[in-house]
């Protein structure tokens, strides 16, 4: 009687789950099955979302289909809400709501992270989240629509409010966005003279004190440079106290701020699935060893922002959640997986960063390849030859998309496609009962 060939589930198809899959199913070859669960069948390339919004790239360029680019690999398409470790299954809900069930003889746990909520009155009902598709194709629209009522606006007050355009959060999605909406919006007003002598103001809030707090500050000054040469009001040391639908009202005393577009990119926590399996978390991301299994079970690994990974070149901390750890992770966690089921030696998870990019729209961008930093039109192509080589397809699309931005203008077309209630704030699964 033969022996049945071993089963591998992976949650999650994003810079962590995509390519553990990749690497699992390259290195057990034909002796296993494979099956990636995620709500859509494409992987999100999240680093040019923002340029997404802001009309540069078709969203289709940075969605890479999963059928394509993981042959051989299973696609089942579902929420999964239920990890039962003791059983060895996992439980999802289908796009259309059915219930479904997978025994697993190995699980990779890369259910990601959503977006970070603060307890602000207001925020959850009137800001626009930034972590999908759906958000960046619905503020495209919200921005070209809110310039577009400007221009018909007989009120200067409302008009000054639609032209006024409040980022919170100066990490790397925040930064990027508020660098690139002035030269977005600047790109509509183009094609309406009524809006010829109206400011577009753009206003990019922080708590922390200066922009891009966890990298070098050589880099945070470059864009600091950037934004504020393209008139973006930085203002570090400061957030949103309170949000309605016409303004925010600022803390430490900076007053109200009216305005119909609140985008927030204040950060991102774990999925709330890793805290219902009932396993060990640390702030949320499951406690994994160095080489991403989970202690105590040897058949369950997890990486990406869903794993708490001690970091071996900065003892006693855990990895940052950023889409370079979650790729190197996935690939780790594919070799191990592979090695766990044919006898192999597990690998210890170890990465140096080889340095960060920040692209600022225009020809500007902030890098530091190797520790050197740069900025203006040499990181632009660092920059953009990053992304090009950590796609994992269509390159040509993106480049040419890149080249139609640079040559012709951006169409200022409002797809009215995502209405603002299909893209709430919270974007957590709702809350599941632990597993015991």
């Amino acid at each position: 009687m033969s022996t049945p060939s071993p089963h591998v589930v992976i949650v999650g198809a994003g810079f962590a789950g995509f390519h553990a899959a990749r690497t699992v199913r390259r290195r057990l070859g034909g002796t296993g099955r494979v099956t990636i669960v995620n709500p859509t069948n494409y992987f999100l390339y999240l680093p040019l979302l923002p340029e997404v919004s802001a009309g540069i790239l078709d969203p289709r360029r940075i969605a890479v289909p999963l059928p394509a680019a993981l042959r051989g690999v299973d696609l089942v398409l579902g929420e999964v809400d239920v990890v039962d470790v003791d059983a060895r299954t996992v439980g999802y809900t289908d796009p259309e709501g059915r219930r479904g069930e997978l025994r697993y003889d190995r699980l990779v746990l890369a259910a990601g992270s959503v977006n970070k909520l603060l307890p602000v009155p207001g925020v959850n009902e009137h800001a626009h989240g930034f972590r999908g598709l759906p958000e960046a194709l619905y503020l495209r629209d919200h921005i070209t629509r809110q310039v577009e009522l400007a221009a018909t606006a007989t009120d200067p007050l409302e008009r000054e409010a639609r032209c006024t355009f409040v980022v919170v959060g100066a990490g790397y999605t925040g930064t990027e966005v508020a660098a690139q909406g002035p030269l977005f919006t600047a790109a509509l007003a183009r094609g309406l003279p009524q809006l010829r002598e109206q400011r577009m103001r753009w206003i990019l809030l922080d708590v922390a004190p200066r922009v891009l707090p966890t990298l070098d500050e050589r880099l945070a000054r470059t864009a600091e440079a950037v934004l504020r040469d393209r008139g973006v009001e930085v203002r570090m040391g400061q957030s949103v106290q309170e949000a309605t639908y016409d303004g925010v009202e600022l803390s430490d005393g900076g007053g109200r701020v009216p305005t119909r577009s609140l985008i927030w990119c204040v950060g991102v926590r774990p999925d709330p699935l890793i805290e219902s399996t009932g396993l060990a978390t640390d702030k949320g991301r499951l406690v994994v060893g160095t080489d991403l299994a989970v202690p105590g079970h040897p058949d369950v690994f997890a990486a990406g922002d869903a794993a708490a990974v001690p970091d071996l070149t900065r003892p006693g901390e855990i990895t940052a959640m950023t889409a370079q750890h979650a790729q190197r992770q996935g690939v780790v966690a594919g070799r191990n997986v592979a090695a766990s089921l044919n006898g192999g030696r597990l690998r210890h998870y170890k990465h140096h960063d080889l340095g960060f990019v920040v692209d600022l729209g225009g020809l500007d961008a902030a890098a530091n390849p190797l520790r050197v930093p740069l900025g203006g039109l040499p990181a632009k192509v660092v920059t953009r030859g990053y992304h090009l080589l950590a796609m994992p397809g269509n390159r040509l699309r993106i480049a040419t998309d890149w080249a139609l931005d640079a040559a012709l203008p951006r169409q200022s077309v409002h797809l009215d496609l995502v209405r603002a209630t299909a893209v709430p704030l919270d974007t957590a699964a709702p809350e599941i009962p632990r597993v015991t």
